[in-house]
């Protein structure tokens, strides 16, 4: 079997001007050089989801370090993480950590990735971060990156799973505190608060892997039991329109609820004497 280059093809050229390329260095830019990209395709960010990364922010600072080309002296533009930068603002950060690329070095940028992946002491949201700069700077996909790099499609995407994390938990994950089959078993919980807990729990305990794929398998099961209870108790289309229309005639909270037969029962409830009379009325006129 011929084993396939880690570098993949079209990046093995690059290798003589390896010891030119120095690993990407994260440099503190002041926020007031940063401008926006005006060919941003997005044009409107969730007030409420900035407030909250803005609050993330500062908390435990900025995790993942926003792209900028240079646009002048002094002046940056934003390549990747504008969203990142309006959260900072608002935190009321005065700089942030960022990476600096020149107009035109898409192939060694690329080989300086690469090169940064390959190295030993990374921890996985560094590899996961190299991973999404190739995404996102250097216009691959996934698939790309597979054979470029020689791994398997889904172990790429696992990384990138990573970067999904609330922060606090991509910093436990970089201070070594959690483990990556940790962060994988925790990042099947949709609920934020939730993984949060998880992982927590998973330091002050010293929770194993297989404990925390349990607690995250035992979560699962009561959702899905839950999910399962609510569509089971669901009413039929028909039977909302009436519980619609009676909520209409009686302005109250109306029960209304139906077996499997189709038999079942309406409850009108009132605060009192005077309530019920009013009840009674409404259905004496509607006789």
């Amino acid at each position: 079997m011929v084993k396939r280059n880690a570098l993949g093809r079209g990046l093995g050229a690059l290798i003589d001007d390896a010891e030119k390329i120095k690993q990407a260095r994260i440099s503190e830019v002041r926020l007031d050089q940063i401008e926006a990209n005006p060919f941003q395709p997005r044009s409107s960010f969730d007030e409420e989801a900035l407030e909250e990364l803005a609050v993330s922010i500062s908390e435990i600072g900025l995790i993942q370090p926003v792209t900028l080309r240079k646009a002048g002296e002094d002046r940056y533009q934003i390549i990747v993480g504008e969203r990142r930068c309006r959260a900072a603002r608002k935190a009321g950060l005065d700089s942030i950590p960022a990476y600096i690329r020149e107009a035109k070095d898409d192939g060694m940028l690329e080989m300086a990735l690469v090169e940064n992946i390959q190295r030993e002491d990374l921890d996985p949201i560094e590899i996961a971060l190299s991973y999404q700069r190739l995404l996102d700077e250097c216009n691959h996909t996934q698939e790309d990156l597979s054979n470029r790099m020689g791994k398997n499609r889904s172990t790429i995407a696992n990384y990138l799973r990573l970067l999904k994390l609330p922060a606090i938990i991509q910093k436990s994950l970089r201070d070594k505190e959690i483990t990556m089959g940790h962060a994988r078993a925790i990042i099947n919980i949709q609920d934020e608060d939730i993984q949060e807990m998880i992982c927590r729990e998973t330091i002050d305990n010293d929770y194993s892997v297989r404990k925390v794929e349990e607690i995250v398998r035992n979560l699962a099961q009561s959702y899905q039991e839950k999910a399962d209870k609510q569509k089971k108790n669901e009413l039929p289309e028909q039977f909302r329109i009436y519980k619609g229309q009676l909520g209409e005639l009686f302005g109250r909270g109306i029960r209304l609820m139906v077996n499997e037969k189709g038999k079942g029962k309406i409850i009108i409830p009132f605060k009192s004497g005077h309530d019920l009379d009013k009840i009674v009325k409404i259905i004496e006129n509607k006789k």
